[in-house]
């Protein structure tokens, strides 16, 4: 059997799935996070008979208007699929907006139990609801439910169960194929079944701290001050508590492995094992605390409705470079992951602006950067939680400077598109949903450390391990290993950033596959452990002082960690752009300005900061300010041709 749960933006449908199911999905206040279907079997407590219940939670919609990518997906599928039953969520604080879309439901004839969500919320707003009048008039079952709470579900799907042996009988009254007929016929049945008892044109304490913190002057500026709040509880306090017991752990196995294998073992395998598995993968590991405080905090911030703000917040500015007021949801959900923060732009209509949208996205700081964040910035600016705060809104200047160069490329104008997004109630997060969402981000990082940067840091190691005749390198010789062979062509390209070594250079090439393996790779070529404690960061490179570990200046450090965060992203986020946006010519062209743009930022950081720093720029100031000016160079031809097309057409027309 199949159920399918069918309802509005923010009715709390996906809590309601992720309740009945034990699944972890992406539950968000705004239209788009549910991006396709989601499939998930219901648990056995709640299945009342021996066969099996499939549940399918369908993107959040406001009608089966098929006018949007959410609502193709859900139209087809209740016309097309055939679900033994829909459970319709509805918002029970707003019927009037959710029995529109129950009316279309009715109409399709299929079996539909009611499920009135948001109970709890009910008597704070002074609303009383006749559950059993509804049932009346629309002639289905209505039950109570509190999807945050699991109130009510087991009844939820024994009406479900109970409903899919009947016939769904129509009384609606005829003629609702037109909007305004059917508001109107959906007006009166909330006239009789609902009482408020709370006038609603009163200015509510939630309107108030909204006109401040969506305010276009204080929006940002509190925005900045959430996100320093948010660094500073996960990179510079909790956090590194955290993951001192983590690190205390891994060094523990590290030395228990290396008694393990004694003095006689193969200097490669013991190499292989010791520095390349477990400290490679160890050293990203040990900032698996600090992502989890991260993901933690965000998450409640999210459940908040405070995120749905954020959105409102750059909707006005996003608008003035050709973005869609949309755009801002994937960049939003792209704080997690830059793959389903890409995969989201597909709700964006607009073709140039969903595709300039899954170009950008990347630009903001995953959870994949987040350790090469909390490294640079443990190691080189003591855990100062500026540095992430910066790198936030960093990634926002460029993807405002980026779209509008875009605009300037493509000659779309200002966004017309109206963006409506309903702004849920503040309300005190979910401990128990953020700590879950916590647990799911943390597995999956784990999952990545354990194949993917695993593999990569073994090869890395076998690759400083032997030279181009496998010969084994000799200590002091590692210049002349495979890696070293293959990094260093490329190093020079670096200079100018002020990392022109091949150590770093390698680093960061790895990063494309996935960006976790920057500090994976960094570990292993320099051979230490634990990036955490910078005591022993200083012992191992036998440095007066942390921050010339690895030969950085503070400075280049900066550049070098801007380079990383702003430049293509992995090859599975690059997959997902490649499937959005559906053009090879705006993939390579996406992928060039990503480059571009992060090799000139880290150019301008490292240049900039060592003449104010030094008094002089830094060395391949001039050869590096060529590249950026060709980088320039190749977007104005791009923007001139594009105005000499567009002229030319005028022309033809008069």
């Amino acid at each position: 059997m199949r159920f399918a749960l069918a309802g509005n933006p923010n009715s709390g449908k996906t809590t309601l799935f992720n309740a009945i199911t034990g699944k972890i999905e992406q539950v968000g206040n705004w239209a788009g996070v549910t991006i396709a279907k989601k499939e998930g079997d219901l648990k056995k407590n709640l299945n009342p008979g021996e066969e099996k219940i499939r549940i399918v939670d369908l993107p959040g919609v406001y009608s089966l208007t098929p006018f949007t990518s959410e609502e193709s997906i859900t139209y087809d599928f209740v016309r097309e699929e055939n679900p033994d039953v829909i459970i319709n969520i509805v918002d029970a604080t707003n019927l009037s907006r959710s029995l529109f879309f129950t009316t279309q439901l009715l109409e399709l004839g299929i079996p539909l139990v009611i499920a009135l969500n948001k109970g709890d919320l009910l008597e704070k707003k002074g609303i009383k609801i006749d559950k059993n009048l509804l049932g009346e008039k629309l002639n289905v079952a209505v039950v109570e439910t509190v999807s945050t709470m699991d109130k009510g579900l087991d009844k939820l799907i024994q009406e479900a169960v109970s409903s899919s042996e009947k016939i769904q009988k129509n009384n609606l009254p005829s003629g609702l194929d037109d909007d305004k007929k059917r508001f109107a016929f959906v007006d009166e049945i909330v006239k009789e079944i609902e009482i408020r008892e709370i006038a609603s044109h009163k200015q509510t304490k939630q309107d108030a701290v909204d006109r401040i913190v969506t305010n276009k002057f204080l929006g940002i500026p509190i925005f900045a001050a959430v996100i320093f709040a948010v660094f500073s509880v996960s990179q510079t306090y909790l956090g590194p508590l955290l993951a001192d017991f983590l690190v205390g752990w891994i060094d523990k196995f590290y030395v228990y492995v290396a008694s393990f294998l004694g003095e006689n073992a193969s200097p490669v395998l013991s190499a292989l094992l010791l520095d390349g598995i477990i400290g490679g993968v160890g050293a990203v590991m040990g900032f698996l605390p600090l992502i989890m405080v991260l993901f933690f905090m965000l998450a409640l911030l999210e459940d908040s409705g405070y995120m749905a703000r954020v959105a409102v917040v750059m909707d006005r500015h996003l608008k003035k470079v050709g973005l869609s007021g949309k755009s801002i949801i994937p960049m939003i959900i792209g704080t997690g992951c830059a793959i389903p923060g890409v995969m989201a732009t597909r709700t964006i209509k607009n073709e140039t602006q969903r595709r300039t949208t899954a170009m950008l996205t990347p630009f903001m700081p995953c959870g994949a950067k987040l350790p090469i964040i909390a490294l640079f910035a443990g190691v080189f600016f003591e855990d100062a939680a500026w540095v992430g705060t910066l790198m936030y809104f960093v990634a926002i200047f460029i993807i405002i400077i980026g779209a509008l160069l875009v605009q300037k490329i493509t000659k779309e104008g200002p966004s017309r598109n109206y963006f409506i997004l309903e702004l849920p109630e503040y309300k005190f997060p979910s401990l128990k949903r953020a700590t879950l969402n916590m647990f799911s981000r943390g597995k999956a990082f784990i999952m990545k450390a354990a194949t993917i940067i695993l593999i990569c840091n073994a090869a890395v190691q076998i690759m400083q391990s032997f030279t181009w005749n496998f010969q084994v390198v000799e200590e002091g010789m590692e210049s002349a290993s495979i890696l070293a062979g293959i990094s260093a062509p490329f190093a020079f390209i670096f200079i100018p950033l002020g990392f022109g070594v091949w150590q770093l250079t390698a680093a960061a090439i790895t990063g494309f596959i996935a960006k976790e393996n920057v500090v994976g790779t960094l570990a292993v070529v320099y051979g230490i452990t634990n990036f955490i404690d910078t005591e022993e960061l200083a012992l191992v490179s036998g440095a007066a002082d942390v921050a010339s570990v690895m030969g950085l200046t503070s400075v280049g450090a900066l550049a070098y960690l801007m380079f990383n965060l702003f430049t293509p992203p992995c090859f599975a986020a690059i997959g997902a752009m490649n499937a959005e946006m559906d053009s090879k010519k705006w993939l390579w062209a996406g992928i060039g300005f990503q480059f571009g743009i992060g090799y000139t930022v880290a150019y301008f950081v490292y240049q900039t900061g060592t003449l104010l720093t030094t008094g002089s720029f830094g060395a391949g100031a001039i050869p590096g300010l060529i590249g950026v000016i060709a980088f320039f160079a190749t977007i104005t031809y791009l923007i001139r041709k594009r105005e000499q097309e567009v002229n030319l057409r005028v022309g033809e027309v008069h």
